[in-house]
């Protein structure tokens, strides 16, 4: 309907008709129905049309305003591209080829432009100063066309080898997932500046995760690394967009400065600071995946593998009017950086509460904590080699290698002095402490583990208790008559504490007394015996 057409659409439809284009085709280009375009344009193909009907093109002249009919003017030219910038010596903008109301208050509106003024200020100058009668749009419309005059045509910009590649995600070609759904992904382009060198890969969602790992196989298949990435303010690289000064995700920086490379985010909405790739995705959406549907991410990723080499690579370039994967190998390849030895330790990072086990959970295995840290929050970093858990200030408080899932990584140095049982902490530290109970204590206790063995650990334990309830004496007295005894149960020795009746002395074995004859006489009256016997 022509009377809810926005201005811009009425006067673009002008323009291309005047330039030559048919209705058929405006139609086409700006989205409007042949109708709407035959009764905005007087076409006599439209009947009952009449001169009411026409869209106001809102260039009036004074005299033509009060009555509201409207006039036919010269549309405004394209400006012309070129090598060259215009020419600063220029005052001022020429008035455009208009009759509108304006065109007689085009000294002011200049100034006021140069002066920076805003158009409403403009307009208000001109009535109060200048006498001005038009309207604030007609003024405005004047405004857009002087601008229209003074653009300047776009730099192009060219990189040496191995300086710059631009990365950009576009939509890719549908797959099918293992449920037999049709889904959606994302290809991911990355073009060398120089060379227009690329590649190409298509995943499912456009993580952090992914983002790198595309990148990181996009290098090892150029065989280097840029100097410079070039990307748009991607969620996944970019946490705050900032022209001067943008905050990048910790992982995107960690990966720049593992492969000596630098990430130069563009301004924001503005996609011809990257045009390169913005070309790239069109020609490989257009080209390669246009129409087609593969039965996995994989086999995506394997044509795409393929079409770059047999088709992207064999292609003339428009702009450096060489092959392409030629140029690479000829002049890129080299300027690029080394790659390091390994591949980026591509980690993820969660946070997660420390359990009353003094354990966190992570992709199902278990990793100790420092005590203090039991029911607090952690930062925890994980790659497919190595566990780092951050406190709340990002100071690392421990570190793990990887266990499979199910399992338990405990330091010793995690767990409380007061929950290490006094059996983990061996036979050795036992000992150590019956010393301090006396030495019959300490001659029992050596003496019942060599004939009770491992379960004599679990009679350590419990002789050390008895020092709760008895003083050291008692125990020693008892210790000491067990020993005399030869018997080495504690239940033993809790009844000698218990009765602390006088120790019974035994007597010693003694080899000479008068009463005890020699064994020779002995030896002798056996003889004797023996002989008279017979």
């Amino acid at each position: 309907m022509p009377n809810h057409l926005a201005m811009d659409k009425v006067q673009t439809i002008q323009h291309l008709a005047q330039s030559g284009w048919s209705q058929r085709r405006i139609s086409e280009a700006v989205g409007v129905d042949r109708k709407s375009i035959r009764r905005l344009l007087g076409s006599p193909s439209s009947k009952g049309t009449t001169e009411s009907d026409k869209a106001p093109t809102g260039l009036e002249s004074d005299s033509e305003s009060s009555k509201g009919t409207t006039v036919d003017v010269e549309a405004p030219t394209a400006p012309e591209v070129c090598d060259s910038p215009a020419d600063s010596t220029e005052s001022a903008p020429a008035p455009p080829a208009s009759r509108s109301s304006c065109r007689k208050f085009h000294e002011p509106i200049v100034q006021g432009l140069q002066t920076q003024l805003t158009s409403q200020r403009i307009y208000q100058d001109l009535k109060t100063d200048h006498g001005y009668t038009g309207s604030y749009w007609a003024l405005n419309r004047y405004i857009n066309r002087l601008e229209q005059k003074k653009a300047l045509p776009f730099r192009r910009i060219e990189t040496p080898p191995g300086q710059e590649v631009q990365v950009d995600f576009g939509k890719g070609a549908p797959y099918i997932d293992r449920d037999g759904k049709k889904r959606r992904c994302h290809v991911l382009r990355v073009v060398l500046s120089h060379s227009r060198k690329a590649y190409s890969e298509v995943v499912a969602r456009q993580t952090t995760d992914n983002f790198v790992g595309a990148l990181e196989n996009a290098f090892h298949a150029f065989g280097g690394v840029p100097r410079t990435i070039v990307v748009d303010n991607l969620k996944a690289a970019v946490i705050k967009a900032d022209w001067f000064d943008p905050e990048l995700n910790p992982k995107i920086i960690d990966f720049c400065r593992y492969y000596s490379t630098t990430i130069l985010p563009t301004k924001p909405r503005t996609p011809r600071h990257k045009g390169k790739v913005e070309r790239g995705v069109g020609y490989v959406q257009g080209n390669a995946l246009k129409g087609r549907v593969f039965e996995s991410l994989a086999k995506q990723n394997e044509f795409l593998q393929h079409w770059e080499s047999s088709v992207a690579d064999t292609r003339i370039h428009g702009t450096t009017k060489r092959q392409v994967g030629k140029l690479f190998h000829d002049a890129e390849r080299a300027a690029l950086h080394p790659l390091p030895r390994d591949r980026f330790p591509n980690y993820r990072e969660s946070q997660r509460t420390v359990g009353r086990d003094g354990h966190i959970e992570l992709a199902k295995s278990f990793y100790s904590m420092p005590p203090e840290y039991v029911t607090h929050e952690v930062w925890a970093r994980w790659d497919s080699h190595v566990v780092r858990v951050y406190n709340q200030n990002f100071a690392q408080i421990a570190i793990h290698a990887r266990v499979e899932p199910g399992k338990y990584s405990t330091n010793p140095s995690h767990i409380a002095s007061e929950k290490i049982n006094s059996v983990e902490r061996g036979t050795a530290y036992l000992l150590g402490k019956v010393r301090y109970i006396g030495p019959h204590a300490v001659r029992w206790a050596d003496a019942m583990m060599i004939e009770r063995g491992i379960a004599g650990t679990r009679v350590l334990q419990g002789l050390l208790s008895l020092a709760r309830r008895y003083s050291s004496s008692q125990i020693e007295l008892a210790c000491d008559a067990a020993w005399r005894h030869r018997t080495f149960r504690l239940q033993s020795v809790r009844h000698l504490i218990d009765r602390q009746g006088p120790q019974q002395q035994l007597m010693e074995f003694m080899e000479e007394h008068p009463l005890i004859r020699s064994p020779h006489e002995y030896a002798e009256f056996v003889h004797n015996i023996i002989q008279g016997g017979s």
